[in-house]
Parts: C-alpha cells; sequence; structure tokens
C-alpha cells in the first residue's frame, strides 16, 4: 500500500476520479495504546465499528487482546487474522450454529445474552455431542437495558433486560455458567461521563436483588470521538469516574472490568478524499455519499470536519451541503459543511474522522463505492488523544487548558 505524507499529496499525485480512503495506523496504535495503558481494566475492540483485518492486526500490536465481535462472520475474520486473540460473542441474539461453531471451532466461551431463551440456546448448543455433557466453561454476561440518554445515538431499545426481568435471569444464568457477568450500553458517543453513572447504578440494584457472584463488569462502549459540535470531556474523566463506581459493586473480590470501545478506538484511523463533480448554489455534488462512507452524515446529521484541498481559493469559508452520487434523492447530506466559498468542480476535499463505520458501511449501490486505499502519515483532522485535550484538576473539578 502506498504512502503520502497528507491527503493534498495524495490529491495532487492521483487526481482520483473515485473516492480515496485515508489510513492512518499511527493514530489507531495512538488510541489504542492509549486505553491498554489509561482504562483500569481489560479493553474489548468493538470489530464491528470497523472490521478491517490491517486495523485489527494494528490494535493487536499495541496491546488489544481482546474482541467483541458480533457475528460469526466477524468471529471467523477476526480468528483467522489473530489466531491466539481472544473472542467475546456479544450479540444478545445469536442462532444456534453460529453459537456452536464459535465455541467448538474458534474456542469462543464467552457470549451476552438478554434472555432466558437465549440462555437455553447457548447451553443446548454448547453440550457435548458425544455425551450429552453441559459445557462447563461458559463465560456469559447478561445485558442489561440501560438509559442513552446522554449519548448522541442511542441503543437502549433493541438489546437488555430490564431491571425487573435482571434479578431472576442472573439467578438462572450463574447455574450454567463457570463465569458470570454483566454488561451494557450506554449508546454512541455518549457525551458525559454521568451516562456511566446511571448504568453503574442501575448495575448495582439488579446485582443486590439477584445475591448472587459477580465476575465481571462490562461497561460497553460509548467512549467518544470528537467532531464539529461534538467536543466530548477527556478519556481520562470517564475512566476515573467508572473506576470509582466500578469497586463499589458488590461484586467478587477478584471481579474483572472490562470495556468495549469501538468509534474511540478506530474513528481517527480513516478519513477520505473525494471530488466535487458539480456545485449548485450552496450544494455541492461529490463522488461518495449516503450509500457510502457519508451514511451517518445523511441519516443521523453527523457532522464531519472536511478541508478543501486546493491551494489556489481564497475567499471566505461558507456552509454547503452534499449531495452524493447516487440517483437517490435521499442520498443528501445537510451538514453544514464549512468550505471555501470558491470550490467548484473538480476541486477535492478530504472528509475527516470516518475510521467508525464510515468505511466500513459503504456499499455498491447504483454502481457506485469503488474507493482506493492509502496509507499518510499526518495527524487526524481532530484528535482525542493528540496532547491538545489536557485535564486541570482543581479541587476536584476537572476542566480543558
Amino acid at each position: 500500500m502506498h504512502i503520502y505524507p497528507d491527503a493534498q499529496a495524495v490529491a495532487r499525485a492521483l487526481r482520483p476520479d473515485e473516492p480515496v480512503i485515508l489510513n492512518r495506523p499511527h493514530a489507531a496504535r495512538r488510541a489504542a495504546r492509549f486505553f491498554v495503558d489509561k482504562f483500569p481494566g481489560k479493553v474489548l475492540y468493538a470489530v464491528k465499528s470497523n472490521p478491517a483485518p490491517d486495523l485489527i492486526e494494528v490494535l493487536w500490536d499495541a496491546g488489544v487482546t481482546h474482541y467483541d465481535v458480533a457475528s460469526i462472520a466477524e468471529v471467523r475474520l477476526v480468528r483467522a487474522a489473530l489466531p491466539e486473540a481472544t473472542l467475546c460473542f456479544m450479540h444478545p441474539i445469536k442462532t444456534p450454529s453460529a453459537i456452536r461453531e464459535a465455541y467448538f471451532k474458534h474456542g469462543v466461551k464467552t457470549f451476552s445474552l438478554d434472555s432466558v431463551e437465549e440462555l437455553e440456546k447457548i447451553v443446548e448448543a454448547c453440550r457435548n455431542p458425544e455425551t450429552g455433557e453441559a459445557a462447563r466453561d461458559l463465560r456469559l454476561c447478561v445485558r442489561l437495558r440501560v438509559s442513552s440518554e446522554y449519548s448522541e445515538l442511542s441503543l437502549a431499545s433493541k438489546f437488555g433486560c430490564d431491571l425487573l426481568e435482571a434479578p431472576a435471569l442472573l439467578q438462572q444464568v450463574r447455574q450454567h455458567c463457570d463465569w458470570l457477568g454483566i454488561c451494557f450500553h450506554v449508546g454512541s458517543q455518549a457525551m458525559t461521563p454521568f451516562a456511566f453513572v446511571q448504568a453503574l447504578d442501575r448495575t448495582r440494584a439488579a446485582i443486590a436483588e439477584a445475591s448472587v457472584v459477580i465476575d465481571m463488569i462490562d461497561v460497553g462502549g460509548g467512549f467518544p470521538s470528537i467532531y464539529p459540535g461534538m467536543e466530548p470531556p477527556p478519556l481520562e474523566d470517564y475512566f476515573q469516574i467508572i473506576h470509582q463506581h466500578f469497586y463499589a459493586l458488590p461484586i467478587a473480590y477478584n471481579a474483572e472490568l472490562w470495556c468495549e470501545p469501538g468509534r474511540a478506538l478506530c474513528a481517527e484511523y480513516s478519513s477520505m478524499i473525494v471530488k466535487v463533480e458539480k456545485r449548485r448554489g450552496n450544494e455541492l455534488y461529490i463522488n461518495d455519499g449516503a450509500y457510502g462512507a457519508l451514511y451517518d452524515a445523511a441519516h443521523v446529521a453527523w457532522r464531519f470536519p472536511v478541508e478543501a484541498l486546493e491551494d489556489d481559493l481564497r475567499d471566505a469559508k461558507e456552509d454547503f451541503a452534499f449531495y452524493g452520487p447516487t440517483c437517490d434523492d435521499a442520498d443528501y447530506m445537510a451538514g453544514p459543511f464549512a468550505l471555501p466559498g470558491d470550490i467548484q468542480a473538480g476541486d477535492f476535499i478530504e472528509i475527516g474522522m470516518l475510521g467508525a463505520y464510515g468505511a466500513a458501511m459503504k456499499t455498491g449501490f447504483n454502481g457506485f463505492g469503488e474507493a482506493e486505499v492509502v496509507i499518510v502519515e499526518d495527524e487526524p483532522m481532530m484528535s482525542m488523544f493528540d496532547g491538545s485535550r489536557v485535564r486541570v484538576d482543581s479541587d476536584n473539578v476537572v476542566s480543558l487548558r
């Protein structure tokens, strides 16, 4: 894979008619080291956020040894890339065949669930086919439904048992596993550490009512990245408050603390160069969009950082909206995206922070979706890990300098 100093060098060298994905392995490596060194527990990478094998290997080399896989395809992918990694099948609803293959072929012992039906499915799928004996080494995690009110994208509706159901389910699961955990997800892009306080308080209530030994607490994902209009507190604030509340829980003395960052580990890994094909007023027609890496910009109004790559643009910045390349009117991204007012057809734009979900969700709809991939050596367009966000502690108040 060719290596360039930055996006502008790529645009000058290639003058590409198709989008170009720019990967920054050094940025993903830095994010991984930050979590491994500073989070007070075990770090699992949420593979769904970006399943690129090259990225997975970068994270492994940086010290991430556990991977949150959500499908048998992800199990196969990560096992092929990382034979020694610990895989945790954290989707609460799985097919019996997926469970069976994960357990017997790929060595997966950790499974999440949120119902008695899923518990029964896991127990049966992992039963010894010759002797009929139940598996004795299962590590099961009950997913608890918690609030997503402090997050930009909710994950509170689809999965998780509620607080009234949790005690009885925990008691039943405890009878079938060697190791019992509780997991939850506060939603994507949690903008305050208090999101985890609420979730851990609900976890405390479930444990107290169930009166069972808990071996692990998995606080899930939700750790934020930085985008235009979304500047969260430093991640150390999240780690500190999680650590404090974890040790106040009624759990086993040797219980483990886990987290499952996805976006936070890979958002800074990728950006993309797009070409302006047409300008109509303050609408730019570009060659990627809602069915490509800009799904979030179209469907949840996510604002990504943008930068024009031409040297001859002199006008002050104006707010633009984007249309993608397909024939669908829904291929529209309102933004606003601030770019020089004299930008025109034929110019190139870098769109940043697409390593999480963006690069992973590109499709071939309408015949579009091809993209060359190169490596660049410069800094991401925005970063939580470049040293610019410094914590200042004064009288127990944390702020940014």
